[in-house]
């Protein structure tokens, strides 16, 4: 009697579960999609080692907006330059909402630029887009800054007398001292114990976010926010760095002269003054440290890894290499280094640094939007708050815009005449009102620091061209680059 009991029960929960499950995903008009299961939703049928690659097959079924259960979060997925465009940009105002990151929500609870939603996003990234172009235009330009920093991080480079070496930390050094300059006002070191430690952190962050306990804990923060595992790492390092990020704050307000901000942060103490009075204001504390702990995060690895690809690109294709040296020689020469007004000049080069970011993808999934209204979208009816994952990667690599798409290849940034042509379809700062608010800057930092190196060095690696991989050793949030080690030789 009391097993038909429990099997009563049991039957009677499952049964509930499952109507709950049916009636929580029928409202609306929602795009095709393969069929889930309950709790697993459309896991089994992706590869969690490359998400996105098997986001870019079910497109292929069902076509380029669909509808995937992971696990029981629904998303609807957006692939290909037609699609993309018409929400982030036609339909700009209603996909702007920032989608749900369970792996890092817990930390962020939605304060800083970069996860924020609604009146506080807007106000967020106005001040930032404002802030980062006045120092921009301050008495020490960004320009002058980067190139500056560039001489660093050669005088590093010539250290190895061309024996070789892993260069992922002294790039991290260099572009991550550019984002300093303008959040904290100074430039570190790069023996500077807590500098080292803030990069390490970022970079353990980064590798975590593209694991699959991120993957896991993003499709099952209901359940796995409970348990002890993997998913914990991420949490730990983010209040890490949030804690170092703090006590860069406290030093500005011990010295902060209202009349004479000397970076972000001051710029964004003045505000908080100005405004301490608002009950609703968004010049808070907290705003203030994760904003600039998103900035940070974001100038740092991401410019850094497009760098080490780039170089990686150059040792496995020399004749690439050699052309870029030979456009330097004939436009820079030796005897200055580059400014971005040469960027004009150099379309082979500027070509090459447009189809590494193409290439390697960094972020091939971006990062979730939401639609911030109920949205008539393609004939469906996607209620508030649907989540969205832009499929970056599936514009980059369409064939209908890019032949061979797979293939390293800088043509695709030149017409006949060999002159540097724009591509709709490369956004790999995604585009919209969500777009990188540092894209101007990061634009300016990888041309200035790509000539810079290949103005000074040739690149040699112990390896033959063809035995080089470039696959990178992570692919989810962002696709992490492979470890290798190269060789400068002087020119």
């Amino acid at each position: 009697m009391e097993l038909e009991w429990l099997l009563t029960i049991s039957l009677s929960i499952c049964l509930v579960l499952i109507s709950a499950w049916t009636w929580r995903h029928k409202k609306g008009r929602f795009p095709p999609g393969p069929m889930p299961l309950p709790f697993f939703g459309n896991l089994l049928q992706l590869n969690l080692k490359d998400i996105p690659k098997s986001f870019l097959e079910l497109s292929h079924k069902y076509g380029p907006v669909f509808t995937l259960y992971l696990g029981p979060r629904r998303v609807v997925v957006l692939c290909g330059l037609e699609a993309l465009k018409e929400a982030l940009v036609d339909h700009g105002e209603q996909f702007c909402g920032r989608g749900k990151v369970a792996s890092v929500e817990r930390t962020f609870k939605g304060f800083g630029i970069a996860l924020a939603n609604g009146e506080r996003w807007k106000k967020l990234r106005h001040f930032s887009l404002v802030t980062l172009k006045n120092f921009g235009m301050g008495k020490c330009s960004i320009e002058e800054r980067i190139q500056e920093e560039a001489q660093y991080l050669l005088e590093k480079f010539r250290k190895y007398e061309g024996l070789p070496f892993d260069p992922t930390f002294l790039l991290c050094c260099t572009t991550s001292n550019i984002i300093c300059s303008i959040v904290f006002g100074k430039r570190f070191e790069y023996e500077d114990k807590t500098f080292i430690s803030m990069l390490n952190l970022t970079n353990k962050i980064f590798l975590e976010l593209s694991s699959p306990w991120a993957k896991l804990y993003d499709m099952y923060s209901g359940i796995m926010q409970y348990f002890p595992g993997g998913h914990n790492r991420l949490y730990n390092l983010l209040d890490e760095l949030k804690a170092f990020i703090a006590e860069r704050i406290k030093i500005n307000q011990e010295t902060l002269d209202p009349k004479n901000p000397r970076d972000f942060i001051d710029c964004f103490l003045i505000e908080m003054e100005k405004e301490k009075g608002n009950p609703s204001t968004e010049f808070t504390m907290n705003n203030l440290v994760f904003t600039a702990l998103n900035l940070f995060t974001a100038g740092t690895d991401t410019i850094s890894s497009t760098l080490k690809y780039a170089l990686l690109l150059l040792m496995k294709y020399p004749e690439v290499e050699e052309k870029v040296h030979q456009e330097i020689d004939s436009v820079v020469g030796c005897n200055r280094v580059p400014a971005v007004k040469d960027r004009m000049n150099m379309p082979y080069t500027n070509a090459v640094i447009h189809e590494t970011q193409r290439l390697i993808d960094i972020f091939p999934a971006g990062v979730p939007h939401k639609v911030t209204a109920d949205t008539e979208f393609r004939g469906f009816l996607l209620p508030k708050d649907t989540n969205i994952i832009t499929l970056l990667g599936s514009a980059l690599h369409d064939p209908k815009y890019f032949s061979n798409p797979e293939i390293f290849n800088p043509a695709h940034f030149l017409d006949e005449e060999g002159h540097f042509k724009k591509n709709d379809a490369f956004m790999p700062f995604s585009s919209g009102k969500r777009a990188c608010v540092g894209e101007s800057i990061a634009r300016m930092e990888l041309f200035l620091y790509f000539t810079t190196i290949l103005q000074s060095f040739s690149l040699k690696s112990s390896l033959a061209p063809k035995d080089i991989d470039v696959s990178p050793q992570l692919n989810g949030f962002l696709n992490i680059p492979p470890i290798f080690q190269l060789s400068l030789m002087p020119r």
